[in-house]
């Protein structure tokens, strides 16, 4: 990597392909209650226990924003890291997350962008039994978020 490069300004630095990061967390009601709160999004089967136990899901589940939503902080946080925002997400919803189940969500870095700091990753929230809920792709975009007087600090120059 050249020392012109967007990426020596990353907090995190340049990702390397093949790196992974994950996160886990267990869902709870107030999950869905705050989701509503943001969304709007009452439908009954987060709320109305009966109907929900009486449903293909067999209970109340949490909304596909709370479940992809630990994703944001994987990519946030830990991989590519602090100033990354998504890009294009692609995601396919291939199990229900039911209140109360612990689930981990997972990246893995499948291309890092020289001249941009651009990352293609790979996707996946599972539950605790290992059950694949969401899987897909997520394009991201992470802020330079060093002045360059503190990357050329940071690289020990200057």
């Amino acid at each position: 990597m050249s020392s012109k490069s967007i990426w020596t300004r990353a907090l995190a630095g340049r990702p390397v392909p093949g790196s992974r990061a994950e996160r886990s967390r267990m869902t709870t009601m107030r999950d869905v209650e705050m989701f509503t709160e943001i969304t709007g999004d009452r439908n009954p089967i987060h709320y109305d226990t009966e109907l929900a136990e009486n449903s293909p899901f067999g209970g109340l589940i949490v909304q596909g924003g709370v479940t992809t939503g630990l994703l944001n902080a994987v990519v946030a946080e830990d991989l590519p890291g602090p100033g990354t925002v998504f890009l294009e997400t692609n995601w396919r919803f291939l199990k229900a997350v039911r209140v109360g189940e612990t689930i981990t969500a997972s990246v893995k870095v499948e291309e890092v962008r020289e001249d941009k700091p651009i990352c293609r990753l790979q996707t996946i929230v599972r539950n605790e039994s290992g059950d694949t809920c969401v899987v897909g792709t997520a394009t991201t975009y992470t802020m330079p978020l060093l002045r360059e007087t503190q990357d050329a600090e940071n690289a020990g120059v200057g």
